[in-house]
């Protein structure tokens, strides 16, 4: 196990297995419930962006020590500095965080026990998918201290019903696993015991698929996400039409249509 970025307080513990291609990033501040500190930002931004142009990484697992996944940004150090330039750049620096996981090819899963607070929540939302414990509860709570949580509701409203979103941005109340699930913000919810064993089924079920189109199609699937329905169908036909030459879609139908395992490797 190493750890990435040590000069940032070592708030990061990056864990990867080469056997497997699954690298796990374990936000490293228990004491703090895992804030999302200018070190954590710092170090995640880095770590991710090393993983994006890793031939090594299949999958990413982004994970919280302690008793709380993510309990949001850290208020104590952001009080400590109250200039509207310097909080500018620290959502903004966030806000690039959350970007590059939407960007890398790789698919980034959430396992989430405990608290997912305001940046915590944004943070699930953010990830292409999210596994959590039964013991999670998720909200945008800074409507609470009297912060609207703007940039959490970016995710969190591309994710769950538009009413739905609001209701908990201006509330601040939170919600069950359960609930996260019905509304589409987690893809399971499952018993803390079991946690550990759903990620590596998610994660698994990814890895036996080519890995070229797996991030064509993670960079597809936003793209047209943003788009009116003509030029989302026009964008995701010439992505199939790519995917179709590519030697994965070649070996893929071939191994369908003579009946045996398609041979992709890693």
């Amino acid at each position: 196990m190493t750890n990435a970025r040590p000069d940032a307080e070592d708030v990061l513990v990056l864990r990867h297995d080469r056997e497997d291609g699954v690298t796990t990033l374990t936000l490293n501040r228990p004491d703090r419930f895992n804030v999302l500190s200018e070190a954590m930002l710092a170090a995640l931004r880095d770590a991710l962006d090393a993983i994006a142009v890793s031939s090594d990484v299949r999958v990413v697992v982004i994970a919280g020590e302690g008793r709380a996944f993510c309990a949001g940004h850290d208020l104590k150090e952001m009080r400590a500095r109250p200039d509207g330039d310097y909080y500018r750049w620290l959502f903004a620096e966030c806000s690039r965080m959350m970007l590059a996981i939407r960007d890398m090819p790789q698919p980034v899963i959430a396992r989430v026990h405990g608290a997912a607070a305001a940046a915590g929540c944004q943070l699930v939302a953010t990830c292409d998918l999210a596994v959590a414990s039964t013991d999670a509860v998720f909200g945008t709570t800074g409507i609470r201290y009297g912060l609207f949580c703007s940039t959490p509701g970016v995710a969190l409203s591309r994710n769950v019903p538009r009413k739905n979103a609001f209701e908990m941005l201006v509330t601040g109340d939170t919600v069950d696993a359960a609930t996260a699930r019905e509304l589409g913000l987690v893809n399971r919810a499952v018993a803390p015991t079991e946690l550990n064993a759903e990620i590596d089924r998610l994660a698994a079920a990814i890895l036996a698929r080519p890995r070229g189109a797996v991030a064509s199609g993670k960079h597809l699937f936003y793209r047209q996400a943003e788009l009116g329905l003509e030029e989302a169908y026009a964008l995701a036909a010439e992505n199939m039409a790519c995917d179709m030459l590519s030697d994965e879609a070649c070996e893929g139908i071939d191994a369908f249509l003579e009946k045996r395992p398609p041979a992709w490797g890693r």
